[in-house]
């Protein structure tokens, strides 16, 4: 009596049911999966961020369906803090980037209709296709020195059917920004075709190189959807407050504006109390990200002395987010090494097949965990080796 689309094995695999067993024996754990910045002891002005939420103009409701006009210009003030001109007329608020990719997949796709996803990267895109009755379609990013987009991979990966190519810039969990040149030969493919791109910023911010990378939001040379959210911007996720940015030729990113105020209308998502706080909570960003750069460096540096103390392991080029991965023998598949971590060493790994890596000798660890947590952890992972 269900959906066909819900047809999920919904069964726990092997790491998850160890991961349950672990924590019911209440035996330590050392996370390198960490994720919420909540959780990782961050210091939060927590006056500050609890006195926007009892704003006045919370007890008044204005059912604007892109959200209301002081938070969008906000979020247009983020942008203009980076050098990118977004107007706030073509911002359009969610609770979560995961709704901004349902009501991109919604403007574009008939069901059965295509979106090309990057891989590696992050497992989420399964579900949402599924739930809105689109099929992924997936085009490879490849490692030289770096990783880059293949190009060739993603040409033939192209049917009638493709209505849109998402990038993650950058990726996760490779930490791959998208190039110049590449952006320019995704602009010159997609207006070719008449499709879109879906461009997923959430962790913009964080760069690792000395220069602030671009945003796609000011993108005009095609039809592009920019999305990004408070959840990593200002470590806020349980604020559930994102947003989706139309770009491209005027007259497509008017027709798309169109159809997206009307999905947006239907919703009516966001809650006064959380768009009247927006202001405030993006003001908090800079302290917030302070921190978790420097963690995140702190880490990033910490391990590389680790393993430049061993041959064993190595971990790729990245240029921004809160992940590395880490090259390990491949003598076991990544999901028993991740076992073997977990129930001999007590430590907590993500392996490669969780995000679409093509082999095994993959793991993926989190660079905002706590530092001493983090070097104790990256220890006994490269003691195994």
């Amino acid at each position: 009596m269900f959906a066909g689309r819900t047809n999920w094995n919904l069964a726990p695999n092997r790491l998850s049911e160890a991961l349950a067993r672990h924590r019911s024996t209440g035996e330590p754990l050392i996370d390198l999966t960490a994720s919420n910045p909540t959780a990782c002891g961050f210091i939060y002005d927590r006056e500050k961020i609890l006195s926007a939420l009892a704003n006045p103009l919370s007890l008044s409701y204005e059912p604007q369906s892109k959200g209301l006009l002081a938070a969008r210009e906000s979020v247009a003030g983020y942008y203009a803090s980076r050098d990118d001109r977004v107007n706030a007329n073509d911002i359009l608020l969610t609770t979560s980037t995961s709704e901004a990719y349902s009501f991109a997949f919604r403007v574009l796709c008939n069901p059965g209709d295509e979106i090309l996803i990057p891989t590696p990267s992050y497992p989420l895109f399964d579900l949402l296709a599924d739930i809105q009755d689109v099929r992924l379609v997936r085009y490879s990013l490849i490692y030289d020195h770096g990783w880059q987009i293949d190009f060739h991979a993603l040409e033939a990966a192209l049917t009638t059917r493709t209505r849109a190519i998402i990038v993650v810039h950058p990726n996760n969990p490779t930490g791959h920004f998208t190039k110049p040149e590449e952006r320019w030969r995704l602009n010159q493919l997609c207006a070719a075709r008449q499709i879109a791109v879906i461009a997923d910023e959430v962790f913009l911010d964080f760069s690792i190189c000395a220069n602030p990378q671009n945003s796609w939001s000011a993108n005009s040379d095609g039809l592009t959807f920019t999305m990004s959210g408070l959840s990593k911007i200002c470590g806020l996720p349980q604020m559930k407050v994102a947003w989706l940015v139309t770009g491209g030729p005027e007259e497509l990113k008017a027709q798309a504006l169109d159809r997206l105020e009307v999905i947006a209308d239907t919703y009516l998502s966001m809650s006064a109390p959380i768009q009247c706080a927006i202001p405030e909570f993006l003001e908090q960003r800079h302290e917030f990200q302070r921190q978790l750069v420097s963690r995140v460096r702190g880490n990033l540096s910490e391990l590389d002395r680790l393993l430049s103390a061993q041959k064993a392991c190595s971990r790729l080029a990245l240029e921004g987010g809160w992940y590395a991965v880490l090259r390990v023998p491949a003598t076991l598949t990544d999901e028993e090494v991740a076992l073997d971590l977990l129930e001999k060493e007590g430590v907590y790994v993500h392996p490669g097949h969780f995000y679409d890596f093509p082999s095994d000798g993959y793991l993926i660890v989190s660079l905002i965990a706590p530092e001493r947590e983090f070097a104790e952890g990256v220890k006994r992972l490269i003691s195994t080796f």
